[in-house]
């Protein structure tokens, strides 16, 4: 991100203004709701393809129906880039009226520069599942309505592991011997698209939590006693290297962005049999590759040997986010939209069409395989949100920038932990 040069984002603000974000204060001929004349606009921007997408045009469609004086303009920028441009909207004062996010330290990076607006009042809490809300909840404060609730799954083909008598590992000795049986038989073991970092993360969090505990991560966030440079980081930064010294992973993966979907490409091959990713593969798989379904199986991550974590602590995250811009010059329309994307109505056909599971309780899936993932968040004692999502910013980028490096055998774990702990000495404050 702090390779951007200023020639670049000034760019960017010109072609974001020509593209009319104004915050949704374009207007067309028309009566609006408050009898005024000019119809209303509203900027929607969402990351999402496939049957998740056409989930929100269906709920933006109820939206204008009981709002026929409004039109939304609803805009999907892939993942990868979609941070970026939010960035350069938002410092420019030019954000779309209702934007997608992750919630966290990444949303609370905006509401602290007061780009986002405070929606307390307009927000039944009952609504949604805890946790997922209090992930944009800052000061008691909500700034985002969650719609989704997702974790991480080790993804396999279930027609390479009974080809080659492979069952679901539990432990990491276990799953190690899948690794190398299938090396042995020319098969990818795990496919990983790692060049935006974000992907290869999930195994440090994983490994991570399964050896030093779900603790772990909140004493050092929190500075309430462990750190970044604990042990169980240092190991987990070396089982990562072990798997790669092993060729775990197909070759180049750093070098290999995951939106384009070249790494998924390699499960619906039969190239790779493996992969470990959030349950967002299931859209994208219906999407991209329907007749792969019938293939597909997944695992939760496995344990380590002598670790304090167990397969009930799992990797989970809340989103989509729907957040209101405070510089919306129709907040109370944008709100409705937010909510219209968060109601049951919008969560159930969520659930039921993307194999998602949603932040809004008392919506239980229909779906028998994605009803397996509803009863592992079920069982689960701890949830444990992405990193990149809850440290400050700086300090996140930090976190995928070594985790990276220590995938690519660039940077030993030691250093890694080493420069985490310093930055986060440095950003957090202890409590």
């Amino acid at each position: 991100m702090k390779r951007v040069v200023l020639t670049l984002s000034i760019v960017a603000v010109m072609l974001l203004s020509a593209c009319g974000l104004n915050g949704g204060g374009a207007k067309e001929s028309s009566v609006n709701e408050s009898g005024s004349k000019g119809k209303q606009t509203l900027e929607f921007w969402q990351i999402d393809p496939g049957e998740k997408e056409k989930v929100y045009k269906e709920a933006v469609e109820r939206f204008e129906k009981e709002h026929p004086d409004v039109k939304v303009k609803m805009l999907q920028i892939p993942n990868d880039a979609y941070k970026q441009k939010l960035s350069v909207a938002m410092s420019g004062d030019r954000a779309p009226d209702v934007f997608v996010s992750w919630g966290g330290g990444w949303l609370k990076n905006f509401v602290d520069q007061d780009k986002v607006l405070d929606i307390t009042a307009d927000t039944d809490k009952d609504h949604f599942n805890k946790l997922a809300l209090d992930n944009s909840t800052y000061d008691n404060k909500v700034f985002g309505l969650p719609l989704g609730l997702s974790i991480d799954v080790v993804f396999f083909n279930k027609d390479i592991f009974k080809k080659y008598g492979l069952t679901p590992p539990e432990t990491y000795d276990e799953w190690l011997k899948i690794v190398d049986t299938l090396n042995k038989n020319d098969i990818i073991p795990i496919a990983l698209a790692n060049k935006t970092k974000w992907p290869g993360a999930y195994y440090l969090m994983n490994f991570a939590s399964r050896i030093g505990g779900p603790e772990l991560f909140d004493s050092a966030f929190h500075r309430t006693g462990k750190g970044f440079d604990d042990p169980a980081y240092l190991k987990a930064g070396e089982l990562i290297q072990e798997m790669v010294k092993m060729k775990a992973f197909n070759s180049g993966f750093n070098g290999l962005p995951y939106d384009e979907g070249q790494g998924r490409q390699l499960m619906y091959s039969g190239k790779a049999a493996m992969t470990d990713m959030t349950i967002s593969f299931v859209n994208n798989m219906k999407e991209e590759a329907p007749d792969f379904e019938s293939k597909l199986d997944f695992f939760v991550f496995p344990t380590v040997d002598g670790g304090k974590g167990d397969q009930t602590h799992i990797g989970a995250s809340a989103s989509p986010v729907w957040s209101v811009a405070k510089n919306s010059k129709n907040q109370k329309l944008a709100i409705k939209l937010a909510k219209e994307l968060s109601s049951t109505e919008t969560a159930q056909q969520y659930v039921d069409r993307t194999g998602s599971l949603t932040a809004v309780d008392n919506v239980v899936p229909t779906d028998p395989f994605t009803k397996r993932f509803y009863d592992v968040v079920k069982n689960a004692t701890h949830l444990q949100m992405p990193y990149d999502q809850t440290l400050p910013p700086e300090l996140a980028e930090l976190h995928k920038d070594t985790t990276q490096a220590v995938f690519g055998l660039d940077m030993t774990p030691e250093e890694a932990a080493e420069k985490m702990e310093q930055k986060a000495k440095e950003d957090l404050k202890k409590e």
